[in-house]
């Protein structure tokens, strides 16, 4: 048993000291002038590879690697095709945003979101609730990666859950900390072509283990039936638990902060067409054969699984000779550490730049000192995290899609109108910002469900229409106030003549 383990660990090794050595090469590369602009954009240099594989790896975790396929054992072929509404995150993230987002961010020199949000509405407060939402919504979203990572090595190698957490918890701090953006991108390529192999490696395994596909599907039948149908057992995924989740998981992808910085720090157009062309078929591939892979692994374990969430690891070890298992897991482990990496360098973004320096305008900042400062915070929250990851829940699925949604709920019209309509102002987006927060807390917290719907569905609703109303009242108000600053100037002038 301990040689097997070790096999398993070895390629795991191996994969872990690229990492760190991609990371050192960033960091080496980092140029010497705007370190701090580097340090979270890159300084906006990815080609079409790059972006669709940050984009990609991003997009993809813990969730996508260990609770999806929890949530295709535990409720059979429907949550596969369900799994596939978020084949079109990449097209919308950036057929949406792309161009427009990335000159937007190019004039106004901006390095987060919340920049580009006071760029558009100008307004101090909208800066200061988007950079208070991004906080506590990526702490719920991290914590679920730091989660994932420890319970993969828990099951797979059989290290205890709190050594594997400060193992992975620290080792993805460090290089994230000292590597940035730049580090992080070239991560994502290198995990994304991990993944790939992972997930396509894991799926043919599972098949020829299971005896052949008519066979797993034979030996689903007899399980229950209803694993075999597009609602799932008890009728679980009904048509309202399916268009939320299409909101929540794709439509919605568009409002989240971490893919929004990305599509501000590409190259030129030719990246954006051929991002969503590489992006879209690599995030398909990975969403079909894991979810798959899930569903039949069904058929194979039938152990009494403390949670779903151990049953890619537990099918991994069965299917997988050692040393391929060591390297599919190394594939779950990408997908963590990239998310990991985007959100944590964009809590740092928010925290030095949206709040530190914010509260110093006048101030010259010294660039060496903000990136210095910018990895202090970046560890010393990722620490922060590793307490908060100690005691796990059930399924990671639910926390990611809680955190996922309260994001959604508060950002996506602020951008979107932000970017199409010429009108919005910043009456309007934070109004939109606090009704979305607030309903969606309130849904969520009380477990409200309107006509069945998740909390996103209702939120957005509610947000949108706030955001057209309190944008009329806005610019009726601002109308207003000019015309009376204009008569009194008027009559100023008349008074100075008489």
């Amino acid at each position: 048993m301990q040689t097997y383990r070790i096999d398993i660990i070895l390629p795991l090794i191996i994969y872990l000291f690229l990492v760190f050595a991609l990371s050192i090469y960033a960091y080496m590369k980092r140029k010497k002038t705007e370190q701090f602009t580097d340090y979270f954009i890159g300084n906006r240099t990815m080609g079409g590879f790059l972006l669709a594989m940050t984009l990609v790896a991003t997009y993809i975790s813990a969730s996508s690697f260990i609770g999806g396929p929890g949530a295709a054992y535990q409720y059979g072929l429907g949550w596969v095709l369900l799994s596939m509404i978020q084949v079109p995150t990449v097209l919308l993230s950036l057929g949406i945003l792309g161009k427009k987002f990335a000159i937007l961010a190019r004039k106004y020199n901006a390095i987060t979101l919340s920049d580009m949000l006071y760029a558009q509405y100008k307004s101090r407060l909208i800066v200061w609730l988007a950079s208070l939402t991004i906080v506590v919504a990526f702490i719920g979203a991290m914590t679920v990666q730091f989660v994932g990572g420890a319970r993969l090595l828990e099951v797979s190698v059989g290290i205890p859950y709190e050594i594997g957490l400060l193992i992975f918890g620290i080792g993805t701090v460090i290089y994230t900390a000292f590597g940035g953006f730049r580090a992080g991108i070239l991560n994502d390529a290198f995990q994304g072509l991990v993944m790939i192999i992972g997930a396509i490696l894991l799926l043919v395994a599972t098949i020829y283990v299971g005896g052949g596909i008519p066979a797993i599907v034979t030996r689903l039948h007899e399980i229950n039936p209803a694993l075999l149908t597009p609602q799932g057992p008890d009728n679980f995924m009904d048509l309202p638990f399916m268009v939320s989740f299409w909101v929540l998981v794709c439509f919605g992808v568009v409002g989240l902060p971490h893919t929004a910085v990305r599509c501000m720090a590409y190259k030129d157009s030719k990246a954006v067409h051929r991002g969503i062309i590489i992006g879209t078929i690599v995030i398909t591939v990975i969403m079909f054969t894991m979810h798959l892979a899930g569903v039949f692994g069904r058929a194979i374990i039938q152990d009494d699984l403390s949670s779903p969430d151990g049953v890619v690891p537990l099918l991994m070890i069965r299917v997988l000779p050692p040393i391929a298992a060591g390297i599919f897991l190394a594939a779950p482990l990408a997908a963590i550490m990239s998310t990991i990496n985007a959100q944590l360098l964009q809590v740092s973004s928010v925290i030095i730049k949206d709040l530190y320096v914010s509260m110093r305008p006048n101030k010259v900042h010294d660039d060496k000192k903000l990136t210095r400062l910018s990895i202090f915070i970046t560890t010393l929250f990722g620490a922060l995290l590793i307490f908060a990851a100690w005691k796990p829940p059930y399924m990671i699925i639910w926390l990611n899609l809680l955190a996922f949604g309260g994001l959604e709920a508060v950002f996506l019209w602020p951008l979107v109108l932000g970017l199409y309509w010429k009108n919005a102002n910043a009456t309007g987006a934070l109004s939109a910002m606090l009704a979305g927060a607030i309903s969606y807390t309130l849904l969520a917290i009380y477990n409200i469900k309107l006509c069945q719907f998740h909390a996103i569905i209702p939120s957005l609703l509610i947000g949108f229409v706030v955001f057209i109303v309190a944008n009329y009242i806005g610019n009726h108000i601002g109308n207003y106030t000019k015309s009376r600053i204009s008569n009194r100037c008027k009559q100023s002038v008349v008074n100075v003549i008489n």
